[in-house]
Order: structure tokens, then sequence, then C-alpha cells
């Protein structure tokens, strides 16, 4: 299937869950999930592979086992490509939402995350590409500490980026006619190359972890 975009429905699709997500409404409107979602999404992914690799594509059900939030569908669709740093994308009612960095970090990892962050050479390097992401209309993101883990000082230059034990960049793209075109996985393509050079930075700095 060649990629032209999500359709109208799809988005159409995703309104509805909202305001009725139980098994009566999916198993009624699974054939626009599998035709206007899931077809278009594959289709995506396809497209983006040659250049960023074979993306995981997440199944649409919750796991409610230990949630208070029992409703059974994720409310978006989304997948991941898993490379040098985890490149996402996730599409739903509101468009699309683009994404990168280190989500989940094991112990050993966020140690190495700090020391860069502290390093007077490779620390101003991720400010500059954090910045320059920022200025290009990123959130940065990731799970932080309360408090600046020791052995590192609350007075730190950058004390605020100490604070985090994994780093991530986001950023959504509301609906558009952009959205119904193959102009889409341009766009995806386009930001997800933005994130490269802290993919690259987070492979050299970080790694994958090593306690295992």
């Amino acid at each position: 299937m060649t990629f032209e975009g999500f359709p109208e429905r799809a988005l159409d699709f995703y309104e509805g869950l909202a305001a009725d997500n139980t098994k009566a409404y999916w198993t009624d409107h699974r054939a626009t999930y599998d035709r206007d979602v899931k077809a278009p999404m594959e289709a995506l992914l396809a497209r983006l592979e040659p250049e960023f690799g074979p993306a995981k594509f997440f199944r649409p059900y919750r796991d409610v086992r230990f949630s208070k939030d029992k409703t059974p569908y994720k409310e978006h669709a989304g997948a991941v490509v898993h490379g040098d740093a985890t490149l996402y994308v996730q599409f739903g009612a509101d468009g699309l939402y683009v994404a990168g960095g280190y989500w989940r970090v094991e112990t050993d990892q966020a140690l190495r995350l700090r020391a860069a962050i502290a390093d007077d050479v490779s620390g101003p390097q991720l400010v500059a590409l954090l910045d320059r992401l920022v200025g290009e209309g990123w959130s940065i993101g990731g799970e932080r500490y309360k408090r600046v883990p020791k052995p590192y000082d609350a007075a730190h230059p950058r004390a605020d980026l100490l604070h985090h034990k994994s780093l991530t960049a986001s950023q959504p793209l509301e609906p558009g006619e952009w959205l119904h075109t193959s102009e889409c996985a341009d766009r995806v393509a386009g930001l997800w190359r933005a994130l490269l050079p802290l993919a690259a930075w987070l492979r050299t700095r970080v790694g994958t972890t090593r306690t295992t």
C-alpha cells in the first residue's frame, strides 16, 4: 500500500472512540480502524523504514491490569523505532505527535547521562542541541529527580538538566490538509531527522545499559 496520508475518517474514528471507549464501539468500527488507521500507519512506517529502520506498531489495546482507568482501547495509534535513540510517531484525533530520545533508562544509563551533562565539553554540546530543538518548536521532557542528585551541586550551571533521569524531545502537529496527503510522511521524516543529532549525542555519551 502506498502511503497517501490519513483520511478524515481516521480522525472521526478517534473522536468517536474518545466519546465511547467501549467494546461495542470498537466492534462496530473495527473495519474503519483497519482501513483508515492501521493500513495508513503501516504504509507510513514502510515508507520511513529505508531511512530510519523498522518500526514496532503498538497494539490498540490498553493494559488495564494495574490501572484505575479501565477503558479498553488506546485513543491513538503509536509506533516506535529503536535505533541510536527511540523515535516515535503517534496519530489520533488531535493530529500527530512526534518524539524521540531515551524514555526509560537503567541506573547505569542515568549515571552516564548526568556525568555527560556535567562534563565541560559534552554538557555545552547538549545545551546547544536542546536550544536548537526548542527554537524549532520542540518540548524537552523526560523523567526528572526532585533534586539535583549527588555528587552534583544545585548551583551547577546545568543544574536544570542534571535533574533529568531520562531525556526526550517531542512536538505535536495539529491536523491540516497535509495530514491527508503524502506530505505527512515528509513531515515525520523531517522531524525525525531533526532529532538525529540528539540521538547521536545519547548514543555516544549514554548508550545502552551494561547491567543486563
